[in-house]
């Protein structure tokens, strides 16, 4: 029980270092991500505006016939690829990347790769 309480502790301080870094650089628009055990989320979002320009998930008809399963690095790195193009289209080349409390391996620095090469910077 003391160990959980120790990982949610974590949790809640690297949110809130995360999210005190983010609101210092309000110019650009955020790129917000989600992953559950089983898909991947991501959003870019105008909080000047409060609305969301751009929005992926492994959950996509277009992505699905490609994944065989949405919550892998594979999958990850489609949604990061297909944001990216998204964003483009819309006009948005930068992005400030918020990835809550989530730590930056994995699924999320697979989407973050995927999104740098694709042409988003951040």
């Amino acid at each position: 029980m003391q160990h959980q309480r120790q990982i949610l502790r974590q949790r809640q301080r690297r949110a809130i270092r995360v999210r005190n870094r983010l609101k210092r650089d309000a110019s650009r628009p955020r790129l917000a991500i989600f992953r559950s055990h089983q898909n991947i989320y991501a959003q870019i979002i105008d909080d000047t505006a409060g609305k969301t320009l751009v929005s992926v998930s492994s959950r996509d008809q277009v992505l699905r016939q490609d994944l065989r399963y949405g919550g892998n690095k594979t999958a990850a790195a489609a949604v990061g690829k297909a944001i990216a193009q998204r964003a483009l289209e819309a006009g948005v080349q930068e992005v400030v990347f918020d990835r809550r409390d989530y730590k930056f391996h994995g699924r999320v620095a697979a989407l973050a790769a995927a999104a740098r090469e694709a042409g988003l910077k951040f």
